[in-house]
């Protein structure tokens, strides 16, 4: 359990460095806050789940029904980030 919340800090906190230092041309404003408000929430919900699993000594566990919106969430980031890098490339090449 502890190495999948860590995949999850790690991806939440790339999508926030990418959500928080780009501007994204294909979603309004209040999309792309909307998506970084989300995942905020999601690294904060990860943070408390590892805080749980390590006071107990790792006799807690996720519920699957609280992961599969984690999972959701980063690969709508990585599609995201991915059209993302194909519009940049998109765009410097018609330059």
């Amino acid at each position: 359990m502890e190495p999948l919340l860590e995949d999850f800090q790690y991806w939440f906190g790339r999508s926030l460095t990418f959500l928080e230092s780009h501007e994204l041309s294909f979603m309004t404003v209040e999309q792309q806050a909307d998506l970084l408000a989300r995942v905020v929430q999601a690294k904060q919900e990860v943070t408390a789940a590892q805080s749980l699993f390590k006071v107990t000594g790792g006799q807690v566990g996720v519920e699957v029904s609280v992961l599969t919106p984690w999972h959701h969430l980063v690969s709508e980031c990585w599609q995201v980030a991915s059209r993302f890098r194909r519009e940049s490339t998109s765009d410097s090449a018609d330059g």
